[in-house]
């Protein structure tokens, strides 16, 4: 298995008992204008190095706008009406369009659903990893592709020097995701928002990119948000799970608790439906072994 580098993802987390929070959401609301109405209502977690939180919940619940609201990419006629956002003790409110370009990539990155969606499909993958890592690290022509390559390794894709000459539309979903994260953690940020990064994948390639994900996390410190409707990808990797529904958290707590001990109506049924597609071996592995 290879593992990520730490020469080339160079960042560091402080102890996790000690470290400050790198992502802090307090009773965030978020309203949509045009509607005139509020769609989330006071979602809260705190994020220190090292730690992944997952969000899960049904498709309109409002985990997908509570991560763009972190990432300060609402779309046109929704705001944060209340509530803060930190990025490493700064409210986001404060931050001016410069600062928001130096900070999304470097201190904060995501990976979403539909790659294909967010990758030039005119442009060798390459040269837009390379791309990445020429404006937000400031290595010249040369060094930039020979990093590009060095992240396409560190995904796990074999052959990365023929990957890097390839189109978008030359690679399988799964390497797509692949390219994606590397272009996201190029610059080494300190939080990576997955938002259902594995959902259009099959059960194999979205074991792969979990592992990947968890070995990022475990090398270099960085913090996850792991946005999914999928409670066995919540119980492989997170720490903390918000449930959502209808713009609500309706329960919240460490993973194996809620999972274990639903206690909210709803979260008992996302468990009961889930257990019969194998979540009880993410939250009791040791009897698998046994």
């Amino acid at each position: 298995m290879t593992t990520l580098s730490k020469d080339l993802l160079p960042h560091r987390a402080p102890a996790r008992e000690t470290a400050a929070p790198v992502l802090s959401l307090r009773d965030v609301r978020i309203t949509d204008r045009a509607g005139g109405r509020e769609i989330v209502h006071g979602v809260g977690f705190e994020l220190t190095p090292g730690r992944t939180v997952g969000i899960v919940g049904e498709s309109g619940s409002g985990k997908t706008l509570t991560c763009r609201a972190a990432l300060g990419i609402l779309p046109a006629h929704f705001e944060v009406s209340g509530g803060t956002v930190e990025i490493e003790g700064t409210d986001i409110a404060t931050l001016t369009p410069a600062r928001w370009t130096q900070l999304r990539g470097a201190t904060v990155s995501a990976v979403f659903q539909d790659p294909a969606s967010y990758l030039n499909p005119s442009v060798k993958v390459g040269a837009q990893i390379a791309e990445v890592v020429r404006v937000k690290l400031g290595l010249k022509r040369r060094e930039a592709r020979r990093r590009a390559v060095e992240l396409l390794h560190a995904v796990r894709l074999r052959d990365p020097e023929l990957v890097s000459g390839q189109y978008p539309f030359e690679l399988s979903g799964g390497m797509l995701q692949r390219v994606l994260i590397a272009a996201a953690i190029a610059a080494g940020p300190r939080v990576l928002i997955a938002d259902e990064a594995t959902t259009a994948l099959d059960v194999t390639v979205q074991a792969e990119i979990l592992d990947l994900l968890a070995d990022l996390r475990e090398t270099t410190g960085t913090a996850l948000v792991v946005v999914s409707h999928d409670l066995a990808v919540v119980a492989q990797l997170c720490d903390e799970v918000l449930v959502m529904r209808r713009g609500e958290v309706v329960e919240q707590g460490p993973t194996r608790s809620v999972l274990d001990d639903p206690r909210h109506e709803y979260t008992r049924l996302l468990v009961a439906e889930h257990e019969q597609y194998g979540l009880e071996k993410f939250l009791n592995p040791t009897e698998e072994t046994a």
